[in-house]
């Protein structure tokens, strides 16, 4: 409700109850003198449990206070004479112990309280006490029941009479309850019918239980076993497939008939007040449907209830306006029936003008007026004291008038309890009234100068209880004023309380009530204070939330700061748990990652001590759906089928999408594929098929947040088979060694089998000759064909076979035979265009034995002994030509190039770079040629060089050898290679290479070409160019052997001998 708006109904009955508390008389201060009053009592039947003790209640008032006794089956009954019974203290309750043993069905029977002082007798209702029973069921063997398929049968519970009557509910022997439907359904008399019988009732057997609400027992009835006859077994794949399954089954259709109630009419009565339960369950094949009507008019909408897939109508706390004729319908495509209904309502009586206590003064007039209706018309017996009235003693100033009694000018000897049993043969209605004489001056009853705060604009009542007899009259001032309030807004009930109909700010005050008869007067004073109004300003609004989301509900209140404020919340007219996904403050609810669970109506209430205010929100929670039920399979064809679904809630989303899944149990049984999907608009669909597959289907509903979980799965169906349609797919034929060739596919599924015993025939031969095909039957998705050349092509083809034949004629596949390593690249060529860079080439290899997948180049720059780091590069099989960027211009680079298949890397050519061209050298010389300090120094070395000449020159023409022993006194070592000449070629200890040869970085010793090349000194092993780019070199002895052999004195044609020999 909005804030602001009327009360809820609560409220409305609230203040009706109020009004009447107000129009009742006024009752006797319990100080004063008083016939007895019956204040509690059980109910007319009282059905007891044998296991705890009896109690029978009886309570009652009066001054001085009464004393009490039984009678039982209208006898006095003697508590005294049996120890088991025994009455509370101040109190008629009976109570009956059996802890020391004793029957409780004994004390059945009618039992009635009286309740008596000096001044009359009141009496309880007629209480009729019963034992609970729970009687055991009739052990009894039951005989199948054999019954056609497609007939009707009903299964007869007769439970044990049990008091009250049992709870009956059907299950079978291993208490898995009954599947219940439109065709099978258990009666309220407590029967199991079958509409129409079918083949796999059989499955199960049938139970009836009762459930004894006292013991909380249940006793369950020896199972019924079922036997159907049918003309064909249900497990008949080629009757399961028809599309009319049952008829040709051999299941005949029939026309409705009714099995209860039976013929075309019957009667009900039902008492008023009571529910009325009219059921109809009816036979025939296909289902009947049933409808209910009213003949004259329409069932009424706001008591009218359709129970048991609508088999029953029950009408809630019947009338005398719901009697006449109804009647239901059974119907299906054969035809239709109908049975009609007569009901009549009836009634207990009930009262119309119940009798109320009579308080008069001495010499007053009064009446007791006892009324009721009910059906038959009930008859009115008075009684007094518990005695019929006729046989009281007379009573000048009483008069008796039907249902009414008049009293004039009573005395003190009138006062009695008086009884008024009124009755028809549907029960009876008991009244206890008295008539008390009292001679009292006006009193207050309420504590005086009462504190009274309201709410602003609020009906209010200010009640002033009062006594006196005669009954004294009361009138209302208010802040001491002599106007006597009543009127406008205003009014003074019965029992002396005052109401103002809508409180303003003015109406504050001190309000004085003055109680006066002939005997006196008495006042009271009550102070109104009046308080503003409880008002949320700011109300929870409707929200619409996905599910995990975050919602805040708001609630701000505005009230009056006197008055202490509370703020909760209800859901559903519930309280709420605030649990820990929640989070309530002064003016808002959080709830935190929204479930399902959470949807429904948010109430705020703001309440104070006077008031309260209310605001209500809705909270829809947008959820997956729930899961498709009901899966019906109709419409069997070879290739297709209908399937039929009952869609479940969408959980306030809309169902866009319905997907359709099937699983099949030859190939992957347990596993579910995406067979179909459809508009959520649509809960009906055909399916078309493969052949051979036994299918069985389920449906999942989608919607925006999600998807449901998968619906139950259908029944299955099987088609029949055929030859296949198709051949596998992604056929390859791949070499897993050198020598073989691996052909593979993607086998088919259940869906492209289409037969039994699926297998494939794989046919293969050399590519471009004119060899036969090789052929085998594979049931896997492989085969291997061995003994191959390397890396040739082959053809190859892979067909579906099952038994019902040949798939359609494969496709040719090219698929290679095993790889093996390539041969090293051709022509790699190694070529130096300039100091900065080194260009390389190759060709492919001559036998790559496979698909080449790139190539390798392992590179390493090395300077004289001194070797660099590694570099590897990787090409693309397509890249033929690399740079190479040169570090130095100096460092040569050897170069080592491999080709690779998916085997590996093969075998490898191996090339190093030139030495640096001669025109470095010449270059480098023409920068300092102009140079004066090399000009200098060329000179001097020429002059050297002259100077050593014509010493070389004299030594030679003076012919010998350098006597080496004359000059140093150390001997020859027996290694000496010089020992026997006793000569000696003396040579720079640095210069360790053996004359004419040079060493290079890798150790190796290389034969030089020329003894006299200037490459020989610019690219030797100890050549170098200093910073400055001049050369230093160093000259070595190159002998030739020739030369040596034939002339021992050869040694001194060296210029560096030569100079040795001058020192």
């Amino acid at each position: 409700m909005m804030a602001g708006q009327k009360p809820p109904p609560w409220v409305h009955a609230a203040f009706l109850l109020c009004l009447l508390s107000l129009g009742r008389a006024i009752e006797i201060p319990m100080d004063l003198s008083q016939p007895p009053t019956i204040t509690k009592q059980s109910v007319k039947d009282h059905i007891v449990d044998p296991r705890d003790n009896i109690l029978i209640e009886c309570e009652a008032k009066g001054n001085p206070a009464p004393s009490f006794h039984w009678t039982r089956n209208s006898r006095f009954f003697n508590i005294a004479k049996d120890p088991r019974v025994s009455m509370k203290r101040r109190s008629g309750t009976l109570v009956i112990d059996f802890r020391s043993g004793g029957r409780p069905e004994e004390y059945e029977g009618e039992y009635q309280c009286f309740a008596r002082n000096k001044f009359g007798t009141a009496l309880s209702n007629r209480i009729r006490l019963q034992v609970s029973k729970s009687p055991l069921w009739p052990k009894e063997n039951l005989d199948p029941v054999v019954v056609q398929e497609g007939a009707p049968l009903t299964l007869q519970c007769n439970p044990p009479p049990g008091l009250p009557s049992p709870v009956i509910f059907w299950m079978s022997s291993s208490m898995e309850p009954i599947t219940q439907d439109k065709r099978v359904s258990q009666g309220h008399n407590g029967d199991l019918y079958f509409s129409n019988v079918m083949q796999q009732d059989m499955q199960t057997d049938y139970s009836c239980n009762a459930r004894f609400h006292f013991t909380h027992t249940i006793q369950q009835k020896n199972p019924f076993t079922l036997k159907v006859l049918t003309n064909h077994p249900y497990n008949d794949s080629s009757l399961r497939n028809h599309p009319d399954m049952y008829s040709a089954r051999g299941v005949a259709e029939r026309t409705p008939s009714f099995m209860y109630p039976q013929g075309t009419s019957s009667s009900q009565m039902v008492l008023r007040g009571m529910d009325l339960l009219l059921e109809c369950i009816a036979s025939g094949f296909p289902t009947p449907d049933i409808a209910w009507y009213k003949k004259g008019g329409d069932l009424p909408s706001d008591k009218a209830k359709f129970e048991n897939f609508n088999k029953a109508l029950r009408i809630i706390s019947v009338s005398e306006e719901d009697s006449g004729e109804y009647f239901c319908l059974a119907s299906n495509k054969m035809g239709s029936i109908r049975h009609t209904i007569s009901v009549r309502v009836k009634a207990a009586p009930y009262w119309l003008d119940e009798p109320k206590n009579l308080i008069l003064a001495p010499g007053e007039d009064g009446r007791l007026v006892c009324r009721a209706s009910g059906n038959p018309k009930p008859t009115v017996q008075w009684m007094v004291n518990g005695e019929p009235l006729q046989s009281a003693p007379p009573n000048p100033n009483r008069e008796v008038a039907g249902d009414t009694i008049i009293f004039r000018d009573t005395q003190i000897s009138s006062r009695a309890v008086y009884q008024c049993n009124t009755s028809n043969e549907h029960g009876y209605l008991l009244a206890n009234a008295f008539v008390s004489v009292l001679d009292v001056p006006p009193r207050m009853l309420s504590p005086r100068n009462q504190l009274i705060r309201v709410i602003l604009y609020n009906r209010t009542r200010l009640d002033c209880p009062f006594f006196g007899s005669p009954i004294p009259t009361l009138r209302w001032f208010k802040n001491g004023q002599g106007s006597n309030l009543d009127g406008g807004n205003y009014h003074v009930y019965e029992n002396g309380s005052l109401e103002i109909k809508m409180i303003r700010k003015e109406d504050q005050g001190i309000y004085t009530c003055v109680a006066t008869n002939i005997l006196g007067k008495a006042e009271n004073q009550v102070r109104l204070e009046v308080k503003d109004p409880t008002r949320i300003f700011r109300m929870p609004e409707d929200q619409v939330v996905k599910r995990g989301t975050t919602v805040q509900l708001e609630c701000r209140v505005k009230y009056d700061p006197s008055l202490k404020l509370a703020i909760s919340w209800l859901k559903d007219d519930e309280p709420l748990y605030v649990g820990n996904r929640m989070k309530k403050e002064e003016d808002s609810l959080t709830i935190f990652g929204v479930a399902e669970r959470d949807q429904g109506s948010y109430t705020c209430v703001a309440s104070t001590d006077l008031d309260q205010d209310l605001a209500k929100a809705y909270l829809t929670v947008l959820g997956r759906p729930e899961r498709p039920r009901d899966l019906e399979l109709t419409d069997l064809a070879e290739r297709s089928v209908r399937l039929t679904w009952v869609p479940g809630d969408d959980n306030n989303s809309p169902i866009t999408d319905y997907v359709v899944q099937f699983e099949e149990d030859q190939f992957q049984p347990g596993v579910w594929h995406n067979h179909s999907k459809f508009p959520g608009s649509v809960n009906s669909a055909i399916l078309q098929l493969s052949p051979y597959v036994n299918y069985q289907f389920r449906v999942i509903a989608v919607n925006e947040v999600g998807s449901s979980h998968p619906s139950l799965p259908s029944e299955r169906y099987r088609t029949s088979g055929a030859a296949p349609e198709s051949n596998p797919t992604d056929v390859k034929g791949e070499g897993t060694r050198k020598n073989n060739m691996e052909i593979t596919w993607t086998p088919m599924n259940a869906t492209s089998a289409f037969g039994p015993n699926l297998r494939y025939i794989v046919k293969w031969r050399r590519r471009e000759t004119r060899e036969t095909w090789n052929n085998v039957t594979v049931w896997g998705s492989r085969y291997v064909v061995g003994q191959t050349p390397v890396y040739v092509p082959y053809e190859i083809r892979v067909q579906a076979e099952n038994d019902f034949g040949k798939g359609p004629e494969p496709d040719t596949v090219i698929g290679y035979s095993g790889e093996d390593l390539p041969s090293a690249p051709r022509r790699f060529r190694v070529r130096q265009p300039n100091l900065e860079m080194i260009n390389l080439e190759w060709d492919h290899p001559e036998h790559p034995n496979g698909i080449v997948t790139g190539y390798t180049l392992r590179y390493v720059p090395f300077n004289g002994t001194k070797v660099g780091k590694q570099m590897v590069e990787n090409f693309s099989p397509n890249q033929t030509k690399f740079t190479v960027q040169r570090a130095d211009p100096v460092s040569r680079y050897r170069f080592t190039l491999s080709a690779r298949t998916q085997v590996g890397s093969g075998e490898a050519a191996t090339e190093e770079s030139p030495a640096p061209p001669n025109e470095a050298y010449t270059n480098n010389q023409a920068d300092i040629a102009t140079q004066g300090w090399f000009i200098g120094l060329m000179c001097a070395i020429a002059l050297l060089v002259l100077i050593l000449l014509i010493v070389c020159f004299i030594k030679r023409s003076r012919g010998g050898k350098y006597p080496v022993r004359e000059k140093k006194d150390v001997p020859l070592g027996p290694e000496d290679p010089k020992e026997e000449d006793g000569s000696f070629d003396y040579s720079d200890e640095d210069n360790k290479p053996l004359q004419g040869s040079q060493t290079s970085l890798d150790g190796t010793i290389k034969q030089q070409e020329s003894d006299d090349s200037l490459v020989d000194y610019g690219e030797g092993g100890e050549g170098q160019f200093n910073e400055d780019g001049s050369f230093i070199g160093q000259y070595t002895v190159k002998k030739d052997k020739e030369e040596t052999e034939g002339n021992e004195s050869s040694e001194a044609t060296s210029p560096v001998n030569a100079i040795y020999s001058l020192a």
